[in-house]
């Protein structure tokens, strides 16, 4: 049995949502969550999806992991997967927040691979619902290491990146021939807070930078790309919800990025990108698709 600190949500405001009789019981009492999962009655070993829900449209969702959220008995989702998704998975599929989101309460993530590890060992078909691809900053072969470790059968599902989807929504390319030979991309959400641009991997004008999660140290990437030779006047998109109908983009220069971070003060997660290409996003024409769609 999985008790119900196993199994409660915080950093999502909640617990479990649904449960499959055939599989147990899950309900709420109060303000919090009271869950309990019994053992089908001849236990066999469950298996993992692990799959990317891309940027949170569900346009963008792969036909594969479709599929798996169509056959899951149990689902553990990220916090920014949006609920047109969630709503794909079978009503009676039990349905757990394991969310992480900077600066707020979030689930540990040794939490997330016991509880990965615990429903499987019950027979059921968990898929581990990760926000746009699990092999970009999605901490994909912490979870696969784990599974193997305790014999757990496994398989990963490819999804949307939220640069591909932003590329897409506001039709920049991430390389373009004769101006950007190449694409970094960078997370500014290290285990210790800092960020890492050394100089001769960043100071290349005709390398695409994309950074995720990393809009609180645009004043450092400044400095340091700046520093590294970068001009005043490299082009900038910042885009905010990307692949998604309420995203917000803005262009601007290298020169302007730490006082347009502050000025917008953004609450969803924010995408940056930085170099030549980013020049060519066309954002009149996006808004108004939206607008009109």
């Amino acid at each position: 049995m999985l008790h119900d600190d196993s199994l409660s949500s915080p950093a999502c405001g909640g617990g479990v949502e649904q449960a499959s009789p055939s599989w147990g019981e899950a309900r709420r009492d109060g303000g919090g969550a009271t869950s309990a999962i019994q053992s089908p009655s001849t236990p066999e070993q469950g298996f993992v999806t692990l799959a990317g829900a891309g940027p949170g449209d569900a346009d963008l969702l792969t036909l594969g992991t479709l599929k798996a959220l169509q056959s899951a008995q149990a689902l553990l989702y990220d916090a920014l997967v949006s609920e047109d998704i969630l709503a794909l998975a079978p009503q009676r599929c039990i349905k757990i927040c394991v969310g992480k989101r900077g600066d707020r309460l979030s689930v540990p993530q040794e939490k997330t691979n016991a509880l990965m590890v615990r429903l499987a060992r019950r027979g059921l078909h968990v898929v581990r619902l990760k926000g746009g691809d699990p092999s970009v900053f999605g901490r994909v072969e912490e979870e696969r290491d784990h599974l193997d470790r305790h014999g757990i059968a496994h398989k990963t599902l490819a999804g949307v990146t939220a640069a591909s989807a932003a590329a897409a929504q506001f039709s920049f390319p991430l390389t373009h021939r004769g101006e950007a030979r190449s694409v970094t991309f960078l997370t500014g959400r290290t285990k210790d807070g800092s960020i890492d641009l050394r100089d001769a991997s960043v100071a290349d004008p005709e390398m695409s930078l994309v950074f995720y999660m990393s809009s609180h140290n645009a004043q450092h990437i400044q400095a340091r790309l700046l520093g590294a030779g970068r001009s005043p006047a490299t082009p900038v998109v910042l885009i905010e919800n990307a692949g998604r109908a309420h995203a917000r983009a803005r262009k601007l220069t290298l020169r302007d990025l730490p006082a347009t971070v502050v000025a917008e003060a953004w609450d969803g997660p924010v995408l940056m990108g930085i170099g030549d290409a980013f020049a060519y996003a066309r954002m009149a024409d996006t808004m108004l698709a939206a607008r009109t769609a």
